[in-house]
């Protein structure tokens, strides 16, 4: 496989922040056809080691020296503007491309790329999706948000006109992209350091659909009211699901003693086949018609939908069980944004447990802040709440909102709730506190899943 914007294979291609989890799998995908890469991060890591023995050239901190020999250099959004390799390569006039904008030109080369979309569920969907083509033995390329035990990490390089990966909204980098098939979870209010509120989000969303091939699909949960207002008439095909509306449809839905769903799936009121997961939650269940869509879409077997759903048991840092102690239980979820908690919550609620002890991570100021009372709805009435301090990412604590004022609101509400700065705390808390029977339940985008590791540990 060759990629016409790269003409010589001789070109050297240098990531800024290659240890990400997206930008890493770009490389790989490059390495894997024969392209030379560098690139450098902040810490060395398993990505960057793996990389490495892949033949990358890796430097460990920013410098404007790790350049010297590039000739195309791909950054992230979370890359500050005065990057001192940013700011070489602008000055050696090189060729920049955002990281969007560079996995837009790999999927040019594709014919069923395919783009999962959404606030929430991208990471599940596009591994559920994974896997059903795996299944249909289509040498996909697959690229993933997260650790995927059936590729052996996030990023698996194919050889057919097959291309999966998630489309994120923020900065509207989903745009750069070339969708034969398109799929839409839901819409809702996140990432609002970019977006000015719903309505500009909707239409980004509402671009996103204008990208699909004429002759490709629109995947869409007609149930989520953000999705129905901007559907209209798009020029591709669609395909709706629901659980009580759509296309395709979820029916006659039980949940096992884990959570997990088992229902038939109709399309257009015909009875198409049964399908049992090996994931909790209702969510899971809407998340699984996407998947059955697109297989309808791109005329997959039924046994490949089928078993492919049934193959697939989580991806790391999503529902994952982390491991059992003194028969405590501990679960670890990426979930940051409340509706995504309600869902995770809801979820564990079904676990077989004495207590639950919900351990919360905020992810970023400016999404604590801006859906604060959102937090403090979902959260209201919890048992058994440890709030830790908000996990930075790419911006600077100033001082607005912090986790103790999400604690003093829901103590104020009557919610049994503990604020616990320091990890260690937090830690021996659990061993004080947890008795055989509980659940130690982790939750957030950041580093919360390591208090769940230590207690393993300790």
């Amino acid at each position: 496989m060759s990629f016409n914007f790269i003409e010589d294979k001789n070109k050297k291609v240098h990531f800024i922040g290659i240890g990400g989890v997206s930008m890493s799998g770009l490389a790989e995908i490059l390495l894997e056809n024969g392209y030379k890469v560098s690139g450098s991060d902040r810490a060395a890591s398993p990505m960057t080691e793996k990389l490495k023995n892949l033949g990358a050239t890796i430097y460990i901190g920013q410098s404007a020296e790790n350049i010297k020999d590039a000739d195309i250099v791909v950054y992230t959004a979370a890359i500050a503007e005065d990057d001192p390799e940013l700011m070489k390569a602008r000055e050696l006039n090189l060729i920049l491309l955002t990281r969007a904008e560079f996995l837009g030109k790999i999927m040019q080369g594709h014919k069923y790329n395919i783009s999962v979309s959404g606030t929430h569920g991208k990471t599940t969907t596009t591994s559920m999706l994974a896997h059903v083509l795996l299944e249909e033995n289509v040498d996909p390329t697959i690229l993933v948000g997260g650790k995927l035990d059936s590729i052996s990490g996030n990023v698996r390089v194919g050889h057919s006109d097959y291309f999966l990966t998630e489309g994120c909204e923020y900065k509207e980098s989903f745009l750069n992209f070339f969708p034969h098939i398109g799929i839409i979870l839901n819409i809702d209010e996140d990432h609002l350091d970019y977006y000015k509120d719903i309505n500009h989000i909707k239409q980004a969303f509402s671009k996103f659909i204008d990208t699909i091939d004429e002759d490709g699909y629109l995947i869409a949960n007609i149930e989520d009211e953000n999705m129905l207002e901007i559907l209209g008439t798009p020029k591709c095909n669609v395909l709706t699901f629901g659980l009580n509306h759509g296309m395709v449809q979820a029916k006659n839905i039980s949940f096992n003693e884990h959570g997990c769903g088992n229902f038939d799936v109709y399309k257009d009121g015909a009875f198409l086949f049964h399908v049992s997961l090996n994931v909790p939650g209702k969510h899971n269940v809407l998340n699984s018609l996407s998947a059955i869509c697109t297989g309808l879409a791109l005329n997959l077997s039924n046994d490949a939908i089928v078993n492919g759903l049934l193959s697939f048991s989580g991806t790391h840092r999503r529902f994952e069980r982390k491991g059992v102690k003194n028969n405590i239980t501990i679960i670890d979820d990426y979930a940051h944004h409340p509706t995504e908690i309600k869902a995770a919550l809801d979820t564990i609620s079904k676990y077989p447990h004495k207590k639950i002890f919900t351990l919360f991570q905020p992810h970023t100021y400016t999404r604590t802040l801006t859906l604060f009372d959102e937090f403090v709805a979902c959260f209201t009435g919890v048992d058994n709440l440890i709030l830790l301090d908000i996990y930075a990412a790419r911006e600077k604590d100033n001082g607005v909102v912090s986790s103790t004022m999400l604690g003093d609101k829901l103590r104020e509400l009557g919610t049994n709730c503990l604020n616990i700065h320091d990890f260690k705390e937090a830690v021996a808390y659990l061993k004080e506190n947890a008795s055989e029977g509980d659940i130690i339940f982790t939750v957030g985008a950041g580093d919360v899943y390591t208090i769940g590791e230590d207690f393993l540990k300790a």
